[in-house]
């Protein structure tokens, strides 16, 4: 695998251009993700720079913009609050510990190939989830909409505290808000196509804040320290680290859905095709670092990306000129921030939250299916009064239960105990098959089953076991089965089992390796004769009913041929026979002319 991500020397001028766009953007956005989280606009500014300079080295994504999410941001403002609630004195520094450690569990799952199924999830748990992340962000931002800070406590503690809130307005910074979210929804889109309303809105309301709020309490972001961050090495006892593992690894997870899913869509903007799992180890390194400098956790921002691309960006050019560009704003010009209002910051992430929302599929989720609309809203509810890995897990458990259903209601005709020709009807089953079934006199039952009998068939395998009562030959029809799963495989040892304890005869018919390694690997195979094992069906109908001796595939095909010549000598009979009689009745024309 290459180290390094793609860089080509004949985009360059379009990299520029994208790299300037996306930094333009990143800039409100990372000053405003830093203040929602809590942990400062420099920490914003610092997560920018670091995790999209790394990203862009090492990932397999060349356009791919990283930086600060919403999703990232709310999950890492979670875990601020808890961590400090639980120590005080150390906790935000166990916080970007657990970026450190999210970090690390990328270039886990790097490693481990697992980049192509990161994003395997159920769309409707992916929705939810993010619809849910989207509706926290937005309440986070109530109280700084309105002049206050946001309440500890979560998403719970703003909605209690509302009524406070509002009876409390700070009414100058409440209209710096409106006016941010004003632009941000009304900016033409002439003026959007060269400059990102997010900046728009920073720069125009400051300098109305400025001008005509200059002498109101107003809260600002303040001064932004110069320069680079210095290295932080945190060390914790292990109780702290048990604390902090499973948050590290939702920050991790959520950051490689959340790169991932740009990436693709980077992919259909460019027509590349990105490297997941090397996209993660960039993302990694990027996490790691941002982490141990104080910088905010990040992953692949859609808007910067498809901004960027939009403006020419093809390579990894693009993201080192954004990373330039806000390394000049922290060395050079972090003064200029300071008099931004946090209202401003917060109207920015007020639409951000309103953007994560998966409005397309909420409008629409009740109609196309109502599990889907039941797990999408379960997802929704979980995550906003709960906690997001709770959300998840039971997300998935739920949709792959109803997968399951679905799965073993389709492949019910799949399994099929068939005791008479009847009862083949619409399967692919030749003549002889059907005379075979015929003359059994119902002492025969063939288990037939066909394509991949997965985990969700065993239900429906049992249930037709049932019908071996009384039934002297079981046929277990797998001449048409490509997969035998591991479940699949135990309800069938069960009827197995059974005929053999009762003394009856078990005959096996398959074709396809994978279904004869499963039953040998059981033991299965041991218990059976080795001449009650078949490749053909209609073989061993006929050893069923008939015993010794068994009639060969070699005499099926020839008996299989002789037929088909006897009908085309039939009809080529049937052809003389016409042209004989035209010929005599034209000749007799002729006679009687």
């Amino acid at each position: 695998m290459q180290l390094l991500n793609e860089f080509n020397r004949n985009t360059v001028r379009g990299d520029i251009f994208g790299g300037i766009t996306a930094a333009v953007i990143a800039l409100p956005m990372a000053l405003a993700f830093g203040v929602a989280s809590g942990a400062g606009p420099a920490a914003g500014l610092y997560g920018a720079i670091l995790v999209g300079l790394f990203a862009s080295v090492f990932g397999g994504s060349p356009t791919l913009m990283s930086e600060p999410t919403g999703p990232m941001t709310v999950v890492f403002t979670a875990v601020i609050a808890k961590l400090i609630a639980s120590d005080p004195v150390n906790g935000m520094a166990m916080a970007f510990t657990v970026v450190v450690m999210a970090g690390a569990f990328q270039i886990l799952f790097s490693i481990m190939k697992l980049g192509k199924y990161v994003t395997l999830m159920p769309y409707n748990v992916v929705s939810g989830f993010m619809s849910g992340i989207g509706i926290i962000l937005i309440v986070l931002q109530l109280g700084p909409l309105i002049g206050h800070a946001t309440p500890p406590g979560g998403v719970v503690a703003v909605l209690e505290s509302l009524p406070q809130l509002l009876a409390d307005i700070h009414v100058n910074e409440a209209i710096l808000a409106v006016l941010t979210i004003g632009m941000l929804y009304l900016t033409p889109g002439q003026i959007k196509r060269y400059v990102p309303p997010q900046l728009l809105a920073l720069l125009v309301v400051s300098v109305v804040s400025i001008l005509l709020m200059g002498d109101q309490d107003i809260r600002r972001i303040g001064e932004i320290p110069t320069g680079l961050p210095d290295l932080q090495l945190p060390v914790f006892s292990i109780e702290q680290w048990q604390i902090m593992f499973v948050d590290a690894i939702v920050l991790g997870v959520l950051g490689c859905i959340d790169a991932l899913l740009t990436s693709v869509i980077a992919d259909s903007l460019t027509r590349q095709r990105h490297n997941s799992d090397k996209e993660l180890l960039g993302q990694g390194i990027g996490n790691i670092m941002s982490g141990l400098f104080g910088g905010l956790p990040g992953a692949g921002a859609t808007m910067g990306t498809v901004v960027s691309i939009q403006a020419g960006a093809r390579s990894a050019w693009s993201g080192i000129v954004r990373v330039s560009l806000l390394v000049i704003v922290v060395l050079w010009a972090a003064d200029l921030t300071a008099n931004i209002p946090l209202a401003v910051l917060a109207g920015i992430a007020f639409k951000v939250g309103v953007d994560i929302i998966d409005w397309g599929f909420l409008r629409r989720a009740h109609v196309m299916s109502g599990n889907a609309a039941f797990i999408t809203y379960g997802v929704i509810l979980l995550t906003v009064f709960v906690d997001l890995i709770v959300a998840v897990g039971i997300g998935l458990f739920v949709a792959n239960i109803f997968t399951i259903m679905k799965l073993s209601t389709l492949q019910e005709s799949n399994v099929r105990a068939i005791k008479t020709a009847a009862d083949a009807e619409g399967l692919d089953f030749s003549e002889r098959e059907l005379e075979l079934l015929k003359s059994s006199n119902r002492e025969i039952l063939l288990l037939y089953m066909r394509g991949s009998m997965i985990f969700g068939t065993s239900r429906v395998i049992s249930r037709r076991n049932s019908d071996v009562k009384e039934r002297k030959t079981l046929i277990v029809d797998l001449s048409e089965t490509i997969h035998l799963g591991v479940s699949a495989s135990l309800a069938l040892e069960a009827s197995i089992l059974d005929m053999l304890r009762a003394g009856r005869q078990v005959l096996v018919v398959v074709k396809h390796d994978q279904p004869y390694k499963r039953l040998r690997t059981m033991g299965i195979v041991d218990r059976i004769p080795v001449d009650n094992f078949f490749e053909d069906r209609a073989n061993a109908l006929h050893h069923a009913i008939y015993g010794e001796p068994i009639i060969s595939e070699e005499e099926i095909v020839e008996e299989e041929m002789e037929e088909v010549a006897a009908l085309d000598a039939e009809k080529k009979k049937e052809g003389i026979d016409a042209t004989e009689k035209d010929d005599a009745e034209e000749s007799g024309g002729r006679k009687h002319d």
